[in-house]
């Protein structure tokens, strides 16, 4: 049986044995049949062949086409309790929405930047501007280090040296990141052009000489998403995303993406597999034993 007649089964077992309203009804119905098409455009017809990833690439779909919070938590309810069903009627063995809790799927769909927005964004700020001089080398080196914005106002001037940042992070632990070149150079642009002795030690200051704050990189990194036509719902923690998970499709080891990122749990740091499934398909092509 397809999808569409055990949606269609779904839905009169919901309204007969379970009572539901109409509107409830409408709901389950319109949140499912989204996601069975969606799974039809990929030759997915059948309950048994849907499997996690279908449904993270679903709410990741959903997501980038700037849904709200509140309708992503619904199109989870509305799934998970249809393939509840299926399990219940013998139809499917293996819950693909087992493992995913709520909070769990929110990690799992962050919005990552492509590498072209990342350019795009590191090339809004305008550089002939004092202000713009600084903010670029904001935006480098959260990129580049994959900081949290917490961790980018607390640094100070002797924080940074020609390969090394030492980054306070949660409950006040130190570590030592890399950080790019291009990060330093746009740092030493900004102390040599912009940053004024005098001012304290904190390495980003904003004009009136104060630290920035959390609130401040926020509405920068808007400012420039929007200059750059970032059309995506982003936030300074999607510069971190990005990092991660660049990082992770060109190779690099779990246990150091999450040494750079200041992870007590590497299980914290492993939902950045959910999202480099083409890595994953690469390392499989490049290293699977096969005639």
């Amino acid at each position: 049986m397809d999808l569409v007649s055990l949606l269609s089964d779904f839905l009169s077992y919901l309204g007969s044995e379970k009572g539901l309203s109409s509107n409830t009804l409408s709901a389950y119905r319109r949140d499912n049949a989204s996601l069975i098409q969606f799974l039809k455009e990929k030759g997915i017809e059948r309950a048994i062949l849907v499997t996690e990833e279908h449904i993270i690439a679903y709410l990741t779909d959903a997501k980038e086409k700037r849904y709200a919070d509140s309708s992503l938590c619904r199109m989870v309810i509305a799934i998970k309790v249809f393939f509840r069903f299926l399990i219940r009627e013998g139809v499917i063995e293996i819950d693909p929405l087992a493992l995913l809790d709520a909070p769990k799927l929110w990690q799992l769909i962050p919005e990552v930047l492509s590498l072209a927005e990342v350019n795009a964004l590191l090339a809004a700020p305008d550089l002939e501007a004092d202000a713009g001089v600084r903010d670029r080398a904001i935006l480098a080196v959260m990129y580049a280090s994959g900081l949290r914005v917490s961790e980018v106002c607390g640094l100070n001037i002797h924080s940074i040296d020609d390969s090394m940042l030492r980054v306070k992070g949660k409950g006040g632990k130190e570590r030592v990141v890399p950080v790019a070149k291009v990060a330093v150079d746009a740092v030493d642009a900004y102390l040599v052009q912009v940053r004024k002795e005098g001012k304290g030690d904190a390495l980003f200051v904003t004009e009136k000489g104060k630290r920035i704050d959390r609130n401040f990189v926020w509405k920068r990194v808007k400012l420039y998403a929007r200059k750059a036509g970032i059309v995506k719902n982003i936030s300074p923690h999607t510069l971190r995303h990005s990092f991660a998970t660049h990082l992770l499709e060109n190779g690099a080891d779990l246990r150091v993406i999450q040494e750079m990122l200041g992870h007590a749990s590497i299980a914290t740091t492993d939902r950045y597999t959910h999202l480099s499934q083409r890595h994953l398909t690469e390392a499989f092509a490049a290293f699977h034993p096969r005639p």
